[in-house]
């Protein structure tokens, strides 16, 4: 299995996994001359994703989940209640993903096939849903848009082996910074985002023996920094006694190198 983050931040979030002979797009929030860029550097062309997924129906991760996955002749699976989103709505073939039941996506002949499981987190989106993909005995949690540290997906995501965190805000940045404060009340709130210490937080629950990558996701342009956010994950894991274990951040203006989960 491999990841490759092709954008992650407000303005769009949208990440590829390979696995069992498929090509899987977790979230689709870019706009279509984007995410087609990005499908290029990737050396994707037309009708090479079998798989869309959607966590949840924000713009800035379905924005062209549909038209992506009508391209390409993927199915698309996202949570039953935004189906019928309108970003979702040129998908020729949909699916929901049932919550807390892991189901198949499917594999070339001769390979095992990949598990998704979904399970909800609390945001202001409902539903959103943390994910984990499993495929030969390598697995993928993703979770995003995430307003409090919660038990819930924590155990749902169980053991992975390379996890996508959010690290939306630094607390200090957001209370000083230029977002109006009802702005801020939202994104600080429990239907809003992690902070870094928030997924400091999650951090310590999602740790585990296999695990040997953290990439921190959804970092805001105005409220966060990478320095900041790599110092906290990196601290964490030292507490933990887990310096083995890669941290690295995803961007919003440019795709991340291709990682082996």
């Amino acid at each position: 299995m491999k990841l490759r983050v092709l954008a992650s931040g407000s303005r769009g979030n949208a990440a590829l996994v390979w696995a069992a002979g498929k090509v899987v797009l977790v979230d689709a929030g870019l706009p279509v001359t984007a995410m087609t860029e990005r499908l290029v550097e990737a050396r994707l062309g037309l009708r090479a994703i079998d798989h869309v997924l959607v966590t949840h129906g924000h713009l800035d991760h379905s924005r062209t989940a549909g038209i992506i996955a009508k391209r390409h002749g993927a199915s698309l699976h996202a949570p039953a209640e935004i189906l019928e989103h309108r970003s979702l709505a040129r998908a020729p073939h949909k699916e929901a993903i049932p919550i807390g039941v892991p189901f198949e996506l499917g594999a070339e002949p001769g390979a095992e096939p990949i598990r998704l499981h979904g399970a909800p987190v609390p945001h202001d989106c409902h539903p959103t849903l943390a994910l984990r993909l499993e495929q030969a005995g390598r697995a993928l949690g993703v979770l995003t848009d995430c307003g409090e540290p919660a038990e819930a997906p924590a155990r749902a995501l169980g053991e992975v082996d390379v996890l996508m965190l959010e690290a939306n805000h630094d607390a200090d940045l957001l209370r000083s910074g230029p977002y109006p404060e009802a702005l801020k009340a939202r994104v600080q709130g429990p239907g809003g985002h992690l902070s870094n210490d928030q997924m400091a937080v999650m951090l310590r629950r999602l740790v585990c023996p296999r695990l040997h990558t953290v990439v921190l996701i959804h970092l805001s342009e105005t409220n966060n920094r990478q320095d900041l956010a790599l110092a906290t994950a990196r601290s964490t894991l030292e507490q933990l006694g887990r310096e083995d274990v890669r941290v690295v951040c995803a961007e919003q203006h440019r795709a991340l190198e291709t990682l082996e989960v």
